[in-house]
């Protein structure tokens, strides 16, 4: 097989725990209760996509859909519209994750982010048809985040896979 440009090293196989510990921590990081503002990014979401491109054979779109109805009864909001739009986020991400590896992580933020926009889009008409109001401005600016840390998620998800797989004293990475 030929190795996408970017990859330098042939990376360890994911753990599936390390994969369920962090969607968690994402999950949490979104409870957190600091104030939902329209601007914040969402992190689970980040991390969702993340794993939708680097494994999607272990998170697909229907973890995407359960992680969102928790996120839903969490935030009190209309349940299935973060369901949805992780979803749709998922399905995109997944759709995208043969070409996206190929390219640098700038390159990649800039085709993960109007994946974002539609997630946020969706979640937002969702919101709007049952009657809600209308978050600001400032909600276009969350997708801009989410894009800006995508290679910051990139490079601490995939960092226990850069192990080496037998360490010892002449290597010790």
């Amino acid at each position: 097989m030929i190795m996408p440009r970017g990859s330098g090293q042939l990376l360890l196989p994911a753990n599936p725990l390390f994969i369920a510990v962090s969607l968690l921590l994402a999950l949490v990081v979104d409870m957190v209760p600091v104030g939902r503002q329209s601007a914040m990014p969402d992190v689970l979401a980040l991390v969702l996509v993340f794993w939708n491109v680097h494994q999607p054979r272990r998170v697909g779109v229907g973890w995407a859909f359960v992680f969102g109805l928790l996120v839903d009864v969490q935030h009190g909001a209309l349940l299935g519209q973060h369901a949805l739009s992780y979803s749709v986020l998922s399905f995109g991400a997944i759709a995208l994750h043969r070409r996206l590896l190929w390219f640098s992580l700038p390159v990649q933020a800039l085709h993960i982010l109007p994946l974002f926009v539609l997630a946020h889009a969706v979640s937002l008409a969702v919101r709007l048809m049952v009657g809600g109001m209308w978050p600001g401005w400032p909600l276009l600016l969350a997708p801009l985040f989410e894009a800006l840390l995508w290679p910051i998620a990139t490079v601490l998800l995939l960092a226990p896979q850069r192990r080496a797989p037998d360490r010892d004293a002449n290597r010790p990475l």
